[in-house]
């Protein structure tokens, strides 16, 4: 070959597997991971989620393992999603004192106090129609689904959570919530906005799992269109503005340009939801063995940090965090 010709030998960093180590970009950390749980009432209880496999949903007593387990893999952040036993019209066990997520969140922090305990905020888990807030006529009104919204906050922050993370996409949730945390004394509990939250067709399984359906119509009069990139800018903007210590993009993988957005843009820290649609499409082609799992899961959560976030709320978090103990 006539050496004359001037190019550039970008393989010279990728010879060996130190090189390649040594000028590695992007890293994953068993911090960077927050593990979603699903609570309920009862005794005894681990419920499997058909669509996403390894996925439970748990009682009080079953919790106080999977916490064990969940803590000798190095995951330090948990967040909770609760099942009421009842639900109604205004969702009144997402705010109630003895609510499952209040209890699960008392009880893991007397059991790991060193744990981050995020409470998810929103009501569709608990209202009887599977909206977000306060249903009129078919519409849900905004303002009115915010006082709902703050008292839940409240109970949640009494209950010990560390971070409250409203989900709900309502006008205003985070300047309300800010402003009933600081009146009830929480002030210095953060509040993690997920301040992107497109109406996904990703979310299915999840909806299985914390039996949230809406029960007529769809959540594309408050969640954003897949198809808008500049209004997740006026979102995150307003959340910032109205005291949002974190951004939440969800979802993640089809996102990935909207968390890169975000990222070149704000200080917060930015977590990427990587969402039950994302977890189950992998499981799924794994279990048929189509993927190699391990690759492709770390593939797609570094991916995610490569877009910028700083955490990212996964399924994915013990597995990963077992691939990752056996990596070294």
């Amino acid at each position: 070959m006539n050496y004359s010709i001037p190019f550039d030998r970008h393989r010279r960093l990728r010879k060996t597997p130190a090189l390649r180590s040594m000028v590695r970009e992007t890293h994953l950390h068993k911090e960077d991971f927050i593990y979603p749980l699903f609570v309920v009432e009862g005794k005894g209880i681990k419920n499997p989620i058909n669509s996403m496999p390894g996925v439970f949903q748990f009682s009080l007593d079953e919790l106080k393992k999977e916490m064990d387990e969940i803590a000798s893999l190095g995951i330090r952040s948990v967040i909770f999603f609760g099942i009421p036993d009842v639900k109604d019209a205004v969702g009144s066990e997402a705010y109630c004192a003895t609510g499952i997520v209040q209890k699960a969140i008392t009880q893991t922090k007397e059991q790991y106090p060193e744990m981050v305990v995020i409470a998810d905020t929103c009501l569709c888990e608990y209202t009887d129609h599977g909206h977000c807030g306060v249903l009129e006529d078919g519409y849900v009104n905004n303002d009115e689904s915010l006082i709902l919204l703050a008292k839940t906050a409240v109970s949640q922050a009494k209950a010990g959570a560390d971070i409250i993370a409203p989900s709900n996409m309502m006008d205003g949730f985070v300047a309300t919530i800010r402003h009933a945390l600081d009146e009830a004394g929480f002030e210095n509990t953060p509040i993690m906005s997920y301040a992107v939250k497109y109406a996904s067709a990703f979310y299915g399984p999840f909806r299985e799992a914390a039996q949230s359906a809406p029960g007529q119509g769809d959540r594309k009069a408050y969640q954003m269109d897949p198809a808008n990139r500049l209004e997740a800018f006026r979102e995150a903007e307003s959340d910032t503005v109205e005291g949002a210590d974190f951004l939440i993009i969800k979802p993640a993988l089809s996102y990935l340009d909207i968390i890169r957005d975000i990222r070149n843009n704000y200080h917060q820290p930015i977590v990427a939801y990587n969402v039950s649609g994302e977890y189950a499409m992998v499981k799924a082609a794994a279990l048929n063995g189509w993927v190699e799992e391990e690759k492709i899961v770390m593939e797609k959560l570094i991916s995610m940090k490569r877009a910028g976030a700083d955490m990212i709320m996964t399924y994915h978090a013990k597995d990963a965090c077992r691939w990752m103990s056996e990596g070294k």
